[in-house]
């Protein structure tokens, strides 16, 4: 068996990039990109916007989880380390957790300041930010969300510093 390790945070955190990093540093590992789910849906997709609940929105981003974790779960069983990046903030996350079947699982949060996450974004090809939504508003999404797994302050590291912080004490992200 193979085990998961989760990293979530706001948009232009660095979680794709340090995910890709640590699955590239170990034997056997499998990047499991929640968005790429979100990004199958080719007609009727809902994105969320912030501040308005939408039972559509709700639907698609219950299904994007339920797909990521069950895609963790059958590398694991493969033995592989699943190295899940996605967006999952609030109440999601420990429902996410909870949704894994393998052991052990580990959960780091990546939270650098708004204002970093802000430069990140500018000077990156993609931009997240956009349909109302800012890095501080998300912000307050993560702050709100319960302090399970290892809470990280990437503000000062490059991603490469990140994913080595994270393998070098991945005990202390584990959750069960």
């Amino acid at each position: 068996m193979g085990e998961v390790i989760v990293l979530t945070g706001i948009m232009a955190a660095g979680k794709s990039t340090v995910a890709q990093l640590i699955a590239e540093s170990l034997p056997r590992a499998a990047h499991v990109r929640g968005d790429v789910f979100r990004r199958m849906v080719v007609s009727g997709r809902a994105d969320p916007a912030p501040g308005t609940p939408d039972a559509a929105v709700r639907d698609q981003l219950d299904l994007r989880y339920r797909l990521s974790a069950r895609t963790a779960d059958e590398y694991a069983a493969a033995g592989f380390t699943a190295v899940v990046q996605d967006i999952i903030l609030g109440a999601d996350l420990p429902a996410y957790l909870g949704r894994l079947r393998t052991r052990p699982r580990y959960l780091v949060v990546l939270a650098p300041a708004p204002s970093a996450v802000a430069v990140r974004d500018r000077e990156r090809a993609k931009t997240g930010y956009a349909g109302g939504w800012t890095p501080e508003i998300l912000d307050g999404e993560l702050r709100a969300t319960p302090r399970l797994g290892r809470w990280l302050d990437t503000t000062g590291q490059t991603a490469a510093e990140t994913a080595r912080a994270i393998l070098a004490d991945l005990p202390a992200a584990r959750v069960d």
